[in-house]
């Protein structure tokens, strides 16, 4: 279900006002005309439906008014597959690959409902990466764009990059507290060498608090890096298919530990 994501809330009338680049992509992309009904995330996450009741030509302006029914914050009247989505944070370490490729994996990440994003410095990857904005307004932009065009209720998030062993820090620091049945964590890994499928990986975890993948850049991942992270809690898994390119990669990877710990 498509969305409109806004920076505001609806005001004392119930009336939400759309300028600017927002008013092309209602208008030009999604062909609102009076009267149309539109789902729009606002500012505080609730899910509202809205009525387009003013269409200006001339002042390029379209006015929303709100319906009766209020469909709840984040996590509240959505499908039972949009609460689990929600109710478990899912975080992709990716390392860092060359910019364009970075753009479709944090697209599709956020159309999958990531919680974060969080770009590695490692061996093989792009040089750089701890000098890159990952939080301007380009990233903002597909973040905005992704969720719009998919729906997802998650408000997917990019982070500074981090060194691999920040990373492991990282994991190692928001899961310390819980038990092994709540938490998942797997890194992709080309080799075969003492790797397990994901599936098995996944076992038969329930209630799932937080789940992390590290998928490597171009180059992949060192043995090192590899047992630096498993040491840290996650594990080697491979994807017993062709090789495939680190966005695919990426994107096969959450799939498939979405599938697995949804069953």
């Amino acid at each position: 279900m498509r969305q409109y994501i806004s920076q505001k809330n609806l005001d004392s009338k119930g009336l939400l006002t759309i300028i600017g680049k927002d008013y092309r992509y209602l208008r030009n992309v999604l062909r609102l005309v009076t009267g149309d009904m539109i789902h729009v995330r606002l500012a505080s996450g609730q899910l509202q439906p809205m009525t387009v009741c003013q269409i200006d030509e001339k002042t390029k302006k379209i006015t929303l008014q709100a319906c009766d029914t209020l469909e709840g914050e984040e996590g509240e009247n959505q499908p039972e597959e949009t609460q689990s989505i929600e109710s478990t944070e899912f975080t992709l370490f990716m390392a860092v690959p060359k910019s364009s490729k970075f753009d479709l994996i944090v697209r599709q990440a956020t159309e999958c409902g990531l919680a974060r994003i969080i770009p590695v410095q490692t061996e093989f990857s792009q040089t750089g990466g701890e000098k890159m904005n990952f939080r301007g307004e380009r990233f903002e932009r597909i973040i905005k764009e992704a969720r719009q065009q998919s729906g997802s209720p998650v408000s997917t998030r990019i982070e500074d990059c981090v060194t691999l062993n920040e990373a492991c820090q990282i994991w190692e620091r928001e899961t310390e507290n819980l038990p092994d049945s709540e938490k998942l964590a797997l890194v992709l890994y080309e080799r075969n060498d003492s790797t397990v499928p994901i599936p098995e990986a996944c076992g038969k975890k329930e209630n799932l608090k937080k789940i992390a993948l590290f998928c490597g850049s171009e180059g992949g991942i060192s043995p090192d890096e590899v047992k630096a992270l498993c040491q840290s809690g996650f594990t080697a898994v491979h994807l017993k298919t062709n090789i495939l390119r680190c966005e695919t990669a990426a994107l096969y990877g959450i799939a498939a530990i979405q599938v697995e710990t949804s069953r």
